[in-house]
């Protein structure tokens, strides 16, 4: 499997580093962008830095480079996730504003119909942030918000990462048992 992976200066980047993870223990060839303020937040919330991501099968990109292969849509990949989704880049992708790798990517992503998921992590939502999911859902996007559910008693912040990232694979059409699945109470 070919996945991108953007992530973004939103808070939230354990959930990242817990898709990165999953799918590097899956042995999927990464292609990571990753942006100055999201490197700072990677820091400050996980105590990584950007060599963390360094590893056999995976590219790193700079989010201001726009010519590298993954920017044209001859490039296939089998899904891009923006995680977590700042605003920002969120209203970006949703309008068509390709100023940079992780706006121009996502493009490539829609246009080709490229599996594409969206993780905003920003409450509470504004009207222009609800309208610009609803642009992104409509044109092909999946919105998948960093929002865990709490059935499987999650007993510290990875179980909550665990949880957005086993949604996420399950998108990406990835089989994994990083949660259990809802069981129906008697």
């Amino acid at each position: 499997m070919k996945t991108i992976i953007a992530i973004t200066g939103a808070s939230g980047a354990v959930y990242a580093k817990h898709l990165f993870d999953c799918l590097c223990k899956n042995g999927a060839e990464l292609h990571l962008i990753i942006t100055e303020n999201a490197k700072g937040i990677l820091k400050d919330e996980t105590g990584i830095d950007e060599g963390y991501f360094k590893r056999k099968n995976v590219s790193i990109y700079e989010n201001s480079n726009l010519n590298v292969k993954i920017a044209s849509g001859s490039f296939r990949f089998d899904g891009m996730v923006v995680i977590p989704a700042s605003m920002g880049t969120l209203g970006r992708i949703a309008n068509g504003y390709s100023n940079n790798l992780i706006s121009r990517v996502a493009d490539v992503a829609l246009k080709e119909r490229r599996k594409l998921i969206i993780v905003p992590r920003e409450t509470p939502l504004n009207y222009i942030h609800l309208k610009n999911m609803l642009t992104l859902s409509r044109a092909g996007a999946v919105i998948l918000p960093a929002s865990p559910a709490f059935y499987h008693k999650p007993k510290d912040i990875d179980d909550i990462a665990r949880f957005i990232t086993a949604r996420i694979l399950n998108q990406l059409d990835i089989d994994n048992d990083l949660i259990p699945p809802y069981a129906e109470k008697d």
